[in-house]
């Protein structure tokens, strides 16, 4: 990924694509586990999810995985858990969004320069995605980056989201060590880091609501 690029060649090529086909059989794994949900829970989406937010917004925030209660139930990323109710709280407070979040796909909540991917975008087994998944699913997160022409700022949400966007970044990981409330330049870009909004990491006291909140803070006191 490159820190400057042309309007018009970008508008000259096809899109990439930001999310896998809704039978993606890249990862065999993730594949055996989506069949085996499906048949469990057949109204589910039970697929990769897509983004959510507008490609013209100037933050990305990157989460690990879609949650299985989750994401990988309502088809909307961070939609229907406890990660969730804290991630939407928190852009609601800072202006990222707008509405009312009730923890479904159709409850109107819309995001304000705002865009939700995941480093992963189909559900794995115990929430743990392999390295081979994180990977191969890395290309749909480069599509991602690469059709946001006004991006500058992203948030990672926990070490697997930091070390999936170094590489299209073009950061070391030396360069650029996952911690907390991190910030890291790369071009005319910024990678800020957070540990993950999850309910693990919230009630064993890693990440508090104010640890989020500031996370939130400094960027948007950057953008304005």
């Amino acid at each position: 990924m490159t820190t400057s690029r042309s309007e018009a060649a970008r508008s000259s090529r096809q899109a990439p694509t930001v999310v896998p086909d809704r039978n993606c059989p890249l990862c065999p794994r993730l594949v055996a586990f989506r069949e085996a949900n499906r048949a469990r829970e057949p109204l589910w989406h039970n697929a990769p999810v897509a983004p959510f937010g507008d490609v013209k917004a100037r933050l990305l925030i990157v989460g690990l995985a879609p949650g299985m209660q989750g994401a990988n139930r309502t088809g909307r990323p961070f939609t229907g858990d406890y990660a969730g109710d804290l991630l939407y709280a928190t852009l609601l407070e800072y202006g990222f969004a707008k509405g009312t979040y009730q923890a479904r796909p159709d409850d109107g909540l819309k995001l304000v320069d705002c865009r939700i991917a995941n480093a992963v975008h189909c559900v794995p087994p115990q929430n743990k995605p392999l390295p081979v998944e994180i990977n191969t699913c890395r290309q749909f997160l480069v599509a991602n980056l690469e059709t946001m022409p006004k991006l500058r700022a992203i948030i990672a949400l926990g070490r697997i989201a930091h070390d999936s966007v170094l590489k299209p970044l073009n950061l070391k990981a030396s360069q650029a060590p996952f911690g907390h409330g991190a910030v890291h330049q790369a071009g005319a870009f910024r990678l800020y880091d957070s540990y993950h909004c999850s309910r693990y990491n919230t009630n064993t006291g890693v990440l508090t609501p104010d640890m989020f909140r500031s996370v939130f803070a400094k960027v948007k006191a950057d953008l304005d």
